[in-house]
């Protein structure tokens, strides 16, 4: 298998590292010829990672984006979703026939409210059958230092979601397989958007045990809107059938892509939707801390596409539509933080 990044930032760098390390060679598209070259001549990253060296004997950069997608037989998307419609805009409509794309995408396109499946549906043809995710928790500058981390890979099939997660299986990546496609890009979207509030309330100064109560309370939030979205067979301390593994249970909502990643992005220093929430709480202005945070928060955008798509599924979401009416609405931060205290249990 061929695989084929689509994105640069610190997810791309981290997801070309495994892939490297893993023996695979890969083409690698990158907008920008200045990082291409640095690449080429200096082996690692100038904006991203730039602690990761690659054997550049591994990679094929290109600023063709039809040409990597041809030679490639996998397609990774691994950037920001508010950028997909610009970068895709122009590409035929059959150029991902007889491909699958694995999204690294946390987030829905603005606008549109879609998930990447189905934009890729609409666009492209893409069917579920070819269309995969690869979701955390998994922050990038750990895969840089090698600290054992989880993926997990999710498909409608289970046998070749498994062949596809085989070829990142390092001795510091561990992966786990699930046919949840729907509920893993959900609640990677709504991790995002509880982390922002994470953010906020340290920037506010609330301590620990605010902080606790604030996240159980997401995590109670978020099963709400997947089961409103469809999504079942995820309750708490209940395994819906036998796992392939013997000494495995299947996943559920406790499991690493659903809570575990809401934990990590909500308390780690990594996350930068918990950076920019902290700047929010401490006074900046939206504008002012996308500047200073000089990535994007995949949690801004999400907070608006999950409020307008809930209008319609109606699940009860007092703290997502409190984080969306500071950040859309300009709504106080504080006055908004201490309206939603009495609501939590």
């Amino acid at each position: 298998m061929r695989f084929g990044i689509i994105g640069s930032g610190s997810w791309a760098t981290a997801l070309a590292k495994i892939l490297t390390d893993t023996g695979h060679s890969i083409n690698w598209w990158i907008r920008n010829e200045s990082i291409i070259r640095h690449l080429e001549s200096r082996r690692h990253n100038p904006q991203y990672l730039s602690s990761v060296y690659f054997d550049t004997a591994k990679l094929k950069l290109s600023t063709n984006l039809p040409e990597v997608i041809r030679d490639s037989s996998c397609l990774i998307v691994a950037f920001p979703s508010a950028y997909i419609e610009k970068i895709f805009e122009e590409l035929p409509a059959d150029v991902f026939q007889n491909k699958q794309v694995l999204s690294a995408v946390k987030g829905i396109l603005p606008g549109k409210n879609l998930l990447l499946n189905e934009y890729l549906k609409n666009r492209f043809q893409i069917g579920l059958d070819r269309y995969f995710t690869l979701m955390g928790p998994c922050h990038a500058e750990e895969i840089a230092a090698e600290k054992l981390s989880y993926l997990t890979f999710s498909g409608v099939n289970e046998t070749s979601t498994g062949e596809l997660a085989s070829n990142f299986s390092t001795d510091y990546l561990n992966t786990i397989t699930n046919t949840d496609l729907y509920g893993v890009q959900y609640a990677a979207v709504l991790k995002n958007i509880y982390a922002l509030g994470a953010g906020m309330a340290h920037g506010l100064e609330y301590g620990d045990n605010f902080l606790s109560v604030f996240i159980a309370n997401c995590a109670d939030e978020m099963a709400g809107f997947l089961h409103k979205a469809g999504i079942r067979h995820i309750e708490v301390g209940i395994h819906d059938r036998e796992a392939l593994h013997p000494a495995k249970k299947s996943a559920n909502y406790a499991a690493s892509v659903y809570l575990g990643d809401l934990l990590v992005t909500c308390y780690s220093l990594f996350s930068r939707n918990r950076n920019f929430g902290n700047m929010i709480g401490k006074g900046y202005s939206v504008n002012a801390a996308k500047l200073e945070l000089n990535m994007v928060a995949e949690g801004y955008n999400g907070s608006s596409c999950i409020y307008h798509i809930n209008r319609l599924l109606k699940a009860d979401m007092p703290i997502a539509e409190t984080v969306y009416r500071i950040l859309w609405e300009n709504v106080n931060v504080r006055q908004g933080f201490k309206q939603m205290e009495s609501l939590l249990v």
